[in-house]
């Protein structure tokens, strides 16, 4: 008996990506080198670009969207011609630091009136557990008319991608299956089969496969966060953290994690969908919270603390003039969204302090979009108090004392290195790291 993987194999049926950002475009390509594919978004200016083989979130090569069989559209009646959807769409906050489940919900409605008897529905968005059963599953029935797990079948297979890592991608990372059946599991499983090498590991429920994702951002979460903490303490003692850290990695099983600011829209956010959840059955994450406490201020610490190495040369931060290397949320991507550098930046601006910002991937239109910050094309030479290097970019990674130099006040000032990439190479410059 012929199953909806073997007709997608035999191009019989379609599959559809429903959103295609960072993690739905390059799974869609994926995937239209083996089946036929249709790839929706909401953004018509996004797919315009991608039928030109653009990859408007700047990850995705030219050459990636060469020999795909897929079809990029904004017209939601384009899904009804697949039988395999794949919703890959973006899970935020609120200010709140509750859910936002506004897209995923528009996303299900969207699927649901394309919903047919026999079709599969797997969802990679990162959820907490009992979400898609709970919450999504809900919405495409009452849409659609049809029942789950009777007309319809859903599975949860959570997104491993990781923005700017070219090393670990779909194909090498192992996928995460879970479903409402045996069989539909199986189906989903064997799919995913077809372009990740690594293989699939098949989730007892669509609950486990929902938490396993949520618990890999909220271990590293708690992770960083110690040793933020402890940096913020050996600061106080006056001993460098990454020297440290480097002793302490000595031994074979120490954790070897180091501090930084924690933003993006996985690290810094899924952490709140485990504790809502938590919090909703009656128990409060005090752990979990105090890792998210601690990571969030980081940001106004780096700021605070570049203000005082300002007061400590005599200098006054309201005609101090600092530059801000970075402001992308991790090296070597373009994605600004739920940056921690901007909480550098108001903390400085809450001290009136001037701030000239340079980042060479990110978009100028965007940064002024979403922050109202002018993005300079280059820093000014012999112009800064201090330089705070936020984000180690590749463009700013070899940067030397004399590079510095060049850009401070007369060739002297402070040098703020977050990730501690340039100890050592400062010279008898005013230097502090995390």
């Amino acid at each position: 008996m012929s199953t909806l993987h073997d007709q997608l194999v035999a191009k019989e049926a379609t599959m559809s990506v429903v959103g295609l950002g960072y993690v739905g475009l390059p799974i869609a390509l994926a995937f239209a080198k083996h089946i036929r594919v249709v790839g929706f978004d909401i953004h018509e200016g996004r797919v315009e670009m991608m039928r030109r083989g653009e990859d408007p979130s700047e990850e995705v090569p030219a050459e990636g969207f060469e020999g795909c069989d897929i079809a990029f559209t904004a017209n939601a009646d384009d899904l009804k011609e697949a039988s395999f959807h794949i919703v890959a769409v973006p899970t935020p906050i609120h200010a709140s630091h509750q859910p936002d489940l506004g897209p995923l919900l528009a996303a299900s409605r969207t699927v649901g009136q394309a919903l047919k008897k026999g079709d599969v529905v797997v969802y990679e968005s990162t959820v907490y557990p009992g979400c898609t059963e709970e919450d999504c599953v809900p919405v495409l029935e009452e849409v659609s008319g049809l029942k789950m797990g009777v007309d319809f079948f859903v599975a949860y297979s959570p997104e491993r991608i990781n923005p700017g890592d070219k090393v670990n991608t779909i194909e090498t990372i192992v996928k995460v299956v879970g479903a409402c059946d045996d069989a539909t599991l199986d189906v989903v499983a064997k799919t995913y089969d077809l372009v990740v090498k690594a293989g699939t590991h098949r989730a007892s429920s669509i609950r486990v496969a929902e938490a396993s994702k949520i618990i890999e951002n909220t271990q590293r979460d708690v992770n960083i966060a110690l040793v933020n903490e402890l940096s913020i303490i050996f600061d106080r003692i006056g001993i460098n953290t990454f020297e440290v850290l480097e002793a302490a990695g000595t031994k074979w099983n120490f954790l070897k994690f180091q501090p930084g600011l924690v933003g993006g829209h996985c690290i810094g956010i899924d952490p709140y969908y485990l504790t809502w959840k938590s919090n909703k059955l009656g128990y409060h994450a005090k752990v979990i919270n105090s890792g998210r406490y601690v990571n969030d201020s980081m940001g106004f610490y780096v700021g605070k603390q570049t203000v005082k190495r300002l007061l400590a040369r005599d200098i006054n931060p309201l005609e101090a003039r600092v530059l801000v290397m970075g402001l992308t949320f991790k090296e070597n991507v373009a994605d600004i969204r739920n940056t921690k550098v901007i909480d550098v930046i108001r903390e400085l601006e809450s001290f009136n302090v001037n701030v000239d910002l340079v980042d060479p991937q990110a978009s100028a239109e965007e940064v002024h979009e979403e922050y109202e910050l002018t993005l300079r094309e280059a820093p000014e030479q012999g112009a800064y108090d201090a330089i705070i290097a936020a984000v180690n970019h590749d463009e700013y990674v070899g940067y030397t004392e004399s590079d510095f130099r060049n850009l401070l006040r007369g060739g002297q000032g402070t040098v703020v290195d977050v990730k501690g990439v340039f100890r050592g190479k400062t010279g008898d410059l005013d230097y502090w790291s995390l």
